[in-house]
């Protein structure tokens, strides 16, 4: 938003007088929309552009599974097309196996440990030094990322300019801090405000497991942080300004995805007397407030701060280091939880079997538990319906996202 900003030293060759941001948010297995919605967005831009065109995005920042896909554009930045038929490929082929252990013998493993502890943890004190770390087990991921993300790619096109900077988020365990992890090839001085702090690194597998690593569910990472060891869990957690890093990192407009219908509150479905609701649907309200709200609100005041800004006269912006961001944001045109709820049978038994346990049951509305679902159904049928519907967001503003990007 509109802040003194920190600017690169200088510029990378051949660089845009306007850089434009790309802010892509959590929300787990719900990032396969985001996917969508930008090849909805090349699809545009190649029929605007005849020569083609070159990355549209200068600045990429990422938090929780939306790291993933803003670490897998970065890295092949150079070849943008070829970036999002990748990211296409690996969503739309993905499989709840490829992300977290979900046959029957590690679902067990897990639930036993959680069971010995809470149950004879008091006990027996030597249980505790082999407290459970998390719900499910999410090293399949990190052997699937480092499988498919060429880091070695990301320092080239950083050097070359077809990308400014590249950013991921976490959530500091130990400092209690939000953290924002990015690399340029420019120097830019890390900014620190109340609860965020910013930290210039060379960007890994680490960092992308780090900021997926929804609390409970997945375990957290340690990350070096200034020589000591930093425990951290996901980045949308405590992330009260996602727009933030896209402004520090000189990104003078904002391309925004987001994961959250606007009517995922289902008000239709509220009752004088509803029931005690579920596991499933506490967690599923929980993820949602962790991962969509924040993003809601920070654009809402981006808008208010803009309209301020407009009144100010150009010589009272620029004496106080400040200027309005334009942004734009696509979010589902669909609630996502029932999209999920439609394909929950695709899930592997056993892990179908354990959220039935915590509450999910079949239907619609909050009390199904499919915003829980939403988040952790990482199939191909659902994930191929979330890049339809984001293809067809995107396609459906054609004219507002051809504005945005021919805008100087």
């Amino acid at each position: 938003m509109p802040i003194p900003l920190d600017k690169p030293d200088s510029g990378p060759p051949g660089a845009r007088a306007s850089p434009t941001g790309l802010v892509l948010t959590g929300g787990g297995a719900r990032a396969a929309y985001q996917v969508g919605v930008l090849d909805g967005v090349y699809q545009i831009l190649d029929a605007s552009r005849s020569a083609g065109f070159a990355n549209p995005f200068e600045v990429i920042c990422g938090s929780s599974a939306g790291a993933i896909n803003a670490a897998a554009l970065a890295c092949r930045a150079d070849t943008p097309h070829d970036a999002i038929d990748r990211l296409r490929a690996l969503w739309e082929n993905l499989s709840t196996g490829m992300v977290y252990r979900a046959d029957s013998l590690g679902l067990v493993r897990s639930g036993l440990r959680w069971f010995a502890m809470l149950s004879m943890g008091w006990l027996f004190p030597g249980l505790r030094n082999q407290n459970p770390r998390s719900l499910l087990n999410n090293r399949p991921l990190a052997e699937l990322l480092a499988a498919t993300l060429d880091f070695k790619r990301l320092p080239h096109n950083l050097s070359q300019g077809y990308l400014e900077a590249l950013a991921i988020t976490a959530s500091g365990y130990t400092s209690g801090e939000h953290l924002t992890f990015y690399q340029s090839h420019h120097t830019i001085q890390p900014w620190r405000r109340v609860l965020r702090r910013a930290v210039p690194c060379t960007i890994g597998v680490d960092h992308l497991m780090a900021s997926s690593s929804i609390p409970f569910v997945f375990p957290a990472e340690a990350l070096p942080l200034y020589g000591q060891v930093e425990w951290c869990g996901d980045g949308s957690m405590r992330q009260l300004a996602p727009l933030s890093p896209a402004i520090h990192l000189g990104a003078k407009k904002i391309f925004v995805i987001g994961t959250g219908h606007r009517d995922d509150t289902h008000p239709e479905n509220r009752n004088d007397r509803p029931q005690y609701p579920s596991l499933a649907q506490i967690g599923g309200q929980a993820l949602s407030n962790i991962f969509l709200d924040s993003l809601s609100m920070d654009l809402e005041r981006m808008d208010r701060i803009n309209e301020l800004l407009a009144q100010l006269p150009p010589d009272g912006l620029k004496s106080q280091s400040l200027r309005p961001v334009r942004t734009l944001a696509i979010t589902p045109s669909r609630s996502l939880d029932d999209i999920a709820m439609e394909h929950l049978h695709q899930m592997p038994h056993a892990a179908r079997t354990l959220f039935r346990v915590l509450g999910v049951s079949s239907g619609s509305g909050p009390s199904s538990g499919g915003a829980l679902i939403s988040y952790l159904l990482f199939e191909a049928g659902y994930t191929q319906a979330l890049i339809q519907l984001g293809r067809s967001d995107s396609l459906s503003h054609v004219e507002e996202i051809q504005a945005f990007f021919k805008e100087a």
